[in-house]
């Protein structure tokens, strides 16, 4: 049986001013570095064998002090960017849809359908990210694995893990330095947890910020 431990990154600035960040290449905010020590001190799982990442900062950055965590290298991988907004990035919702209002529309309606202006469509990202996610089974049997990458591309890897149409992916919620888990077993995918933020609750948050200013 393998484990696929997926984690989003943590907060950025972008997240907070809700922008659309795609592929652009935003660092963690201050809280998203805390957010991503707090996970790395209170990780769920007691052994890991690799760790992946998006290649872009904010989910590598998450990604490294999980590593660290455990004395872990982290590999990059390109297959799990998150998807190209094209010319919705760096723009907010009101902004996009006074320009696109239809295809804006389709994003949350229809996902399954949206190819996003000069960017990706959902249904590519699903088709490099679970082809990934695959072939990381294959070749990690027995293993335990932490995939660090984005909210659109951990939703389409769900929706490929339990079978769910592509349409509904914004059914399944996915907070900053959210953990999910899932098991491969005889070629099977089985989802035990979703969207678990509990490493951020105020026990945790009292006591490992007090230990992250301490190290800063």
């Amino acid at each position: 049986m393998t484990k696929l431990i997926l984690v989003r990154h943590g907060q950025t600035v972008w997240n907070k001013l809700g922008k659309y960040q795609g592929q652009a290449d935003i660092e963690l905010s201050e809280v998203g570095r805390k957010q991503a020590a707090m996970l790395a001190d209170n990780f769920p799982i007691e052994k890991v064998d690799a760790i992946y990442s998006s290649p872009l900062v904010r989910a590598k950055e998450t990604a490294e002090a999980i590593g660290a965590a455990f004395s872990l290298p982290v590999e990059t991988c390109p297959e799990f960017c998150e998807i190209s907004f094209g010319k919705w990035e760096g723009l907010t919702y009101d902004e996009i849809h006074a320009q696109w209002p239809k295809e804006h529309d389709l994003l949350f309606n229809r996902p399954d359908l949206l190819t996003c202006p000069d960017g990706e469509g959902f249904s590519q990202v699903q088709k490099r990210a679970a082809g990934k996610m695959e072939a990381l089974i294959k070749e990690n049997p027995d293993k335990t694995l932490v995939i660090a990458a984005h909210g659109g591309v951990i939703r389409t890897l769900l929706c490929h893990a339990l079978g769910m149409p592509l349409k509904n992916m914004w059914r399944i919620r996915q907070d900053n330095t959210a953990v999910n888990l899932v098991t491969a077993y005889n070629e099977g995918l089985t989802v035990e947890l979703m969207n678990s933020t509990v490493h951020l609750s105020d026990s945790n948050l009292n006591m490992n910020l007090n230990t992250w200013v301490k190290k800063s």
